[in-house]
């Protein structure tokens, strides 16, 4: 029997800035999980973050894949906001096997250290909304490789994207590419990591790695709901990258460039999310709370950039 896919938009979701009493942090951006799913099978790729927000995930599972089975989760990247939601899934589905390549393992254990996860994600998302009974994918081996219902699915590692050790989920049947954040939708683009012209001009090779291999889905990680997921949000994704880039030497202040981004997107949803990017490509801290608790990281990025992490004093 052929594929078919879904896509479920998680909902933009209020967060709250860390170490600063309870300050809002303004809205989290609407996370894309993709459904795959055959006769009797279904594989998700990426879950939501807090146990509400899953809670729902599953519910439309149900209505969307009756008498369908979850066999599998994949997780395309280390980022938690892409796999918190595992526990509350296992918990409804024991059986499910949960996939990422090795690398993405060991960054989703990096970043719910102890000691790091109580002051970033768990004071983004506090009182409970957040099961922290952690659970880790398996690593797939090399190949990347994994089937349902004899269909092949293909694990391609990118590089980095919006964090390190990105990859996409191939599904050649139906020439879909799950994206993960290595592509965006309407939604503007977390470049805090992205923070050199070479990590950025590294995210436009992963997005032409995504290129050429001729999808004709496109599912990028945030997106807004009502989106077509097409093909021209990989061009759309790297022009956005590059007006940033282009842009950031003729600014003087953070908040010089996130004036000159918004008036080419102003109508990407959740400025914030820029801010983020200005704020770090001008040597300040991603967002206010942060600096507070590493004092000695020098741009306290929130989100594990490639090299020096925010509390790694190593």
């Amino acid at each position: 029997m052929p594929l078919r896919a879904n896509v479920y938009i998680v909902p933009p979701t209020p967060w709250e800035l860390p170490n600063t009493g309870g300050k809002q942090g303004g809205i989290w951006s609407p996370t894309s999980l993709t459904l795959i799913h055959g006769e009797k099978e279904a594989l998700l790729v990426d879950t939501p973050i807090t146990i509400s927000q899953t809670e729902k995930l599953i519910e439309w599972l149900e209505k969307t894949v009756p008498g369908k089975r979850l066999t599998t989760v994949y997780i395309t990247h280390g980022h938690p906001d892409h796999w918190l939601g595992l526990s509350t899934l296992k918990n409804k589905y024991p059986d499910i096997r949960i996939l990422s390549t090795a690398a993405t393992l060991e960054h989703m254990k990096y970043d719910v250290r102890p000691g790091f996860f109580e002051n970033a994600w768990g004071a983004m998302f506090p009182n409970g909304q957040i099961d922290t009974n952690f659970v880790f994918s398996e690593a797939l081996p090399a190949s990347g490789r994994f089937d349902i219902e004899g269909h092949e699915c293909h694990a391609i590692e990118v590089g980095h994207s919006d964090t390190r050790d990105s990859t996409i989920l191939w599904v050649p049947s139906l020439k879909l590419a799950a994206c993960g954040d290595v592509v965006y939708g309407d939604v503007h683009q977390m470049l805090g990591e992205a923070n050199t012209t070479e990590l950025r001009n590294e995210w436009i090779s992963a997005i032409e790695k995504v290129e050429a291999l001729g999808p004709e889905i496109v599912i990028g990680g945030h997106r807004m709901d009502g989106e077509v997921d097409g093909v021209f949000h990989l061009a759309a994704t790297k022009l956005y990258i590059q007006h940033f880039e282009k842009l950031l030497p003729t600014c003087k202040s953070s908040d010089e460039l996130q004036a000159k981004m918004e008036e080419l997107y102003p109508n990407r949803f959740n400025p914030s999310v820029l801010r983020w990017g200005c704020n770090v490509a001008f040597g300040l801290p991603m967002f206010e709370g942060l600096q507070a608790v590493f004092p000695q990281s020098p741009s306290a990025s929130l989100l594990s950039p490639a090299g020096k992490e925010w509390g790694d004093t190593s």
